[in-house]
């Protein structure tokens, strides 16, 4: 989370802090009837194998009970349950993108709509939570991190998958002329949304490092924080337990 004179960063630009939660529910409602199309587009399909990485980790088993966190459509619950985990919440706090989840029909997936800041979660509830391409898009992501220590059972896992800081140098520079001058024109052309596709560029380099990370992690109390670069860092699995 960036600050500047008490406002926090909405990509490139600062805003109230009140403000900012309208901003990203604006843009997830335009975007929800393509979201999962874009994905595959803006990531050459890139981001499903993104999301097995991150369900391996989680090595899903019968009797676990998953968190999605800001989980959209479902698509890493409906990936847990397939690799064996049992049961899965979805919390989300836009309305629409729950919808488009629900009408997908899949069996021990319950929706919720939440603010990850605020999760209407009794603690020491869930055995793994997941938080996929969420997480640049929460007000305070230090309070969501509380929070999701929270509602972890001890012995619990989190892994969050999230865009980070590339560590070659000539992949940079060829994904900053992607991110900046391509992919606000394909969402205008996709999704009929140039400035969604446009906060995203800029929302993906104001986020932490990847170390940055770590460290808030750790400061919600998480034990062996751990992290993993995948595509040279384009994206990194971050992960901690409850202990």
């Amino acid at each position: 989370m960036s600050k500047k004179n008490n406002k926090i960063d909405f990509g490139f630009d600062f805003v109230d802090p009140k403000e900012k939660n309208i901003l990203v529910s604006k843009i997830f409602d335009n975007v929800s009837k393509k979201y999962d199309l874009m994905n595959d587009i803006l990531s050459f399909g890139l981001h499903r194998a993104w999301k097995q990485e991150l369900i391996n980790m989680l090595s899903p088993q019968p009797h676990q009970i998953l968190a999605d966190i800001a989980g959209g459509t479902g698509d890493l619950a409906k990936n847990f349950l397939n690799n064996g985990g049992g049961k899965a919440d979805v919390i989300d706090i836009n309305i629409n993108m729950i919808k488009h989840g629900i009408n997908k029909k899949f069996r021990n997936i319950r929706y919720i709509v939440g603010n990850c800041e605020n999760l209407p979660i009794k603690e020491n509830t869930y055995d793994r939570v997941s938080i996929g391409f969420g997480l640049r898009n929460i007000t305070y992501r230090q309070k969501a991190l509380q929070e999701i220590y929270r509602i972890l059972k001890p012995g619990g896992r989190l892994v969050c998958l999230e865009f980070s800081h590339i560590q070659n140098e000539v992949l940079q520079n060829l994904y900053e002329i992607w991110s900046f001058k391509f992919l606000p024109r394909i969402g205008s052309l996709v999704a009929n949304n140039e400035y969604a596709y446009k906060y995203l560029a800029e929302s993906i380099k104001m986020f932490p490092n990847q170390e940055k990370l770590s460290f808030m992690m750790t400061k919600a109390n998480f034990s062996r924080v751990k992290y993993k670069n995948l595509t040279d860092g384009i994206v990194a699995l971050h992960s901690g337990w409850k202990i």
